[in-house]
């Protein structure tokens, strides 16, 4: 739990240091070297895997001996959009997804977009999910717009 909060407090950190300076997600990645950039995502994947353990936990711990509970579609559903920023096809080869990252970015229609929804948008294009990550795209391009 305590690394939980640490995670969320370094990804709070740089999302204020990102807005105070006025610079967009695409300055603050593209400022990045490659390793920076893999360890950027390697911290957000492993965040989100956490998450999802842990959620899992409370959720087992709380119904524990309830034999009437079902697990709600809301819970399937953070579980499934959770799997969604995490590509299971690149395995251990995160430079697809920082090169995926690039490539967005570099795009000027682009530059608004958050990095978490960045990586959503790449890991599923990787997990060959490209209609999807075409129609989240288009989405946060309308609502970040240059």
């Amino acid at each position: 739990m305590k690394h939980l909060l640490i995670t969320l407090f370094i990804f709070s950190i740089v999302s204020q240091y990102v807005s105070a300076q006025q610079k967009t997600p695409a300055d603050y990645w593209l400022s990045l070297s490659k390793e920076e950039k893999l360890t950027f995502v390697n911290g957000a994947y492993a965040m989100a895997s956490r998450l999802k353990t842990h959620h899992k936990v409370e959720v087992q711990k709380q119904y524990k001996g309830n034999p009437t509970f079902i697990e709600p579609y809301y819970i399937e559903r953070y579980y499934e959009i959770i799997d969604e920023h995490l590509s299971t096809e690149v395995g251990r080869n995160l430079s697809l997804i920082t090169g995926s990252m690039d490539a967005l970015y570099a795009n000027s229609d682009n530059v608004r977009i958050p990095l978490t929804e960045a990586i959503r948008i790449v890991s599923l294009a990787q997990d060959g999910e490209r209609k999807k990550g075409d129609l989240l795209l288009l989405k946060a391009q309308k609502k970040y717009k240059p």
